[in-house]
């Protein structure tokens, strides 16, 4: 169970209700400052409840949206559905590895069981004569940043990852992905089962140039 009192989190603003322009934070920056993926190896249960995962789902998608298109969407596997999820998954990575050693069949086929909770990201790109597919895409990536920060500030842990999976055209049949769908993130949600350190980071200093007219 989370930490925090779901109650305590505003409900969803309605169309055209004022709003506040700027949120100051210590504590949104605390978070961003020293926020850290953990590796799905790594989650245990618990991981969020329904309610917890329909506000996690909820905050995710208060994202930059150009034409309100909403170009994502959400596939939540719990409970029995990991792993019916895995016993088909499995076969799908047999046809594509028929020499793949019987530990390695076993992990694809437990792969969702990593967590207690996982959530497939979809991002949907819709044609639209003014918003180019780029700009829909990167509405899904800033959804799944989103689900990353309010997961952790939720009190669990988590980890964005693709892998195989998500480029595999049979698994996207399983998914039952629509034309325009692709897999932008398999999210991992759970406990952290130890303590995770820092990894490297690129040096800001390196990325930075200001531009100039002369």
């Amino acid at each position: 169970m989370s930490p925090i009192n779901l109650g305590e989190i505003p409900a969803a603003p309605q169309n055209n209700d004022e709003l506040a322009a700027t949120h100051p934070s210590l504590e949104t920056l605390q978070l961003l400052a020293t926020r850290r993926s953990t590796v799905a190896r790594m989650l245990t249960e618990p991981g969020p409840n329904a309610e917890e995962v329909k506000t996690l789902l909820r905050l995710a998608s208060r994202v930059p949206d150009h034409g309100k298109l909403a170009p994502w969407r959400f596939i939540v596997f719990e409970g029995n559905a990991r792993q019916a999820f895995g016993d088909k998954l499995v076969e799908i990575f047999k046809k594509n590895e028929p020499s793949a050693d019987h530990e390695r069949q076993e992990f694809e086929r437990q792969r969702f069981m990593r967590a207690p909770i996982v959530i497939a990201l979809i991002s949907r790109v819709q044609p639209h004569p003014k918003i180019p597919e780029w700009e829909q895409v990167l509405s899904a990536g800033a959804v799944g940043q989103i689900i990353l920060i309010a997961a952790s500030a939720m009190g669990y842990a988590v980890q964005w990852i693709t892998e195989w999976l998500a480029y595999d055209d049979d698994v996207n049949k399983l998914l039952k992905l629509s034309e325009g769908e692709r897999v932008a993130g398999i999210f991992y949600l759970g406990t952290a089962q130890g303590p995770i350190t820092e990894r490297a980071r690129p040096m800001p200093g390196n990325l930075i140039t200001h531009w100039s007219a002369s």
